[in-house]
């Protein structure tokens, strides 16, 4: 019977391992498709996830290679054309009043702050503020009557002065007079930060109420290397030259803005070879004035009440003391050249506010300086104040 039940039993028991082992095999296909499926899903996600960063890759190589395709490569002397109509021409012995003012572009009057300072504006105007504080600096300029005037931070077609043609502004202004240009910052497109700069074109303007014979750009020494310098400041020097009646000599007018934004190195090797440069006009037996944003506290200047806190800008040194018997090197220390940009100054506490002590002139030899005196703007149309040097030429 035991023989019987076990007979009897086995092909139940055959059945049921045949089912199971069916319904197993089944479940591991089962299993092994949602594996596979699962595994084909993620392939895809990675595939895709791969492809759109290949393309954003490619988008970013394309785009580094558009700056650097339009990157502003000027030439180390590149002559600049003279406009105009100055009939008046020097004369031997001659006073002469030179204003030099950095503009801030238009757009950095007591509203604004500036992130490259600490502060959090990149578009730091609108339209109408930028009209109102170039029109407010053609009215001082003319209220002063300088015989030349140097501008620095004008913007001829810039997106953060909304494409106004400053320098066209400045030119109708002052139809008298003769006027030279040069790019200090040429980019097609400033990608950082966020809101972008966008596209930029800015830079040195000199207008003369005696003529102009003629005017250069040289460019300065560049700090920055590959792709920031595709998108960066080319600095320079804009010389005009004004010819003396009667004379072979010539008033040479340097128009200048130093680099700011560097490690240091930019600002010396800049001023080396400014001072190369002035020497070099000197020893020709010109008259030689050069005026600007320095971006550095020359150190016979008295700057201790602009004392820097910490946290803030940090300004250069231009170290007197390189320049030669003879030369002048001015600044006016009663009022403060320049402005923080680390908050906005218009409802800011004037007592502790950061000021700085950078425009002035370097003057040769033999013209002998009756003044250099800052003009307190109150910092409303700029960030910057100008400087007027009162001065007679030697004969």
């Amino acid at each position: 019977m035991g023989g019987q039940t076990a007979e009897n039993q086995s092909p139940s028991t055959d059945s049921s391992n045949h089912t199971h082992s069916h319904s197993h095999s089944h479940s591991r296909r089962r299993h092994h498709h949602r594996h596979r499926k699962h595994r084909s899903k993620l392939y895809k996600a990675v595939r895709a996830l791969f492809i759109v960063l290949l393309c954003l890759l490619a988008a970013g190589a394309a785009f580094v290679g558009y700056l650097t395709f339009h990157e502003y490569r000027p030439a180390d002397r590149v002559k600049i054309e003279v406009v105009g109509n100055a009939k008046r021409t020097l004369s031997p012995g001659q006073d002469l009043k030179i204003l030099t003012w950095n503009t801030g572009y238009g757009g950095l009057g007591d509203n604004a702050d500036f992130f490259m300072d600490g502060g959090k504006m990149v578009k730091t105007a609108d339209i109408a503020r930028v009209t109102e504080n170039i029109t407010a600096i053609r009215d001082e300029v003319a209220r002063i009557v300088p015989d030349a005037v140097l501008l620095q931070e004008v913007d001829f077609h810039s997106d953060r002065s909304y494409s106004i043609d400053e320098g066209r502004f400045y030119q109708a202004a002052f139809s008298s007079c003769d006027s030279a240009s040069a790019y200090n910052y040429k980019a097609v497109y400033v990608p950082y930060p966020v809101p972008p700069i966008g596209h930029v074109e800015s830079g040195l303007m000199t207008m003369s109420a005696y003529h102009i014979d003629s005017a250069e750009r040289i460019q300065l020494p560049c700090p920055f290397k590959w792709p920031v310098s595709a998108v960066n400041l080319k600095r320079c020097l804009l010389v005009t030259r004004l010819p003396i009646e009667g004379s072979d000599h010539e008033l040479a007018l340097v128009n200048l803005h130093l680099e700011a934004y560097d490690n240091g190195e930019g600002k010396t090797a800049q001023a080396e070879m400014l001072r190369a440069f002035l020497q070099e006009e000197a020893d020709k037996g010109n008259y030689v004035i050069a005026g600007g944003d320095f971006n550095q506290v020359f150190t016979n200047a008295n700057a201790a009440k602009y004392e820097v806190t910490k946290g803030n800008w940090v300004p250069g040194e231009l170290d007197a003391s390189k320049y030669s018997e003879g030369w002048q090197l001015l600044m006016d220390d009663s009022v403060p050249s320049c402005r923080s940009l680390e908050v906005p100054y218009k409802d800011a506490d004037k007592e502790t506010f950061q000021y700085y002590l950078i425009d002035g002139f370097i003057v040769s030899a033999n013209l002998a300086v009756t003044s250099c005196e800052g003009i307190d703007c109150g910092f409303v149309s700029s960030d910057h104040n100008p400087v007027l040097l009162t001065c007679r030429m030697i004969q």
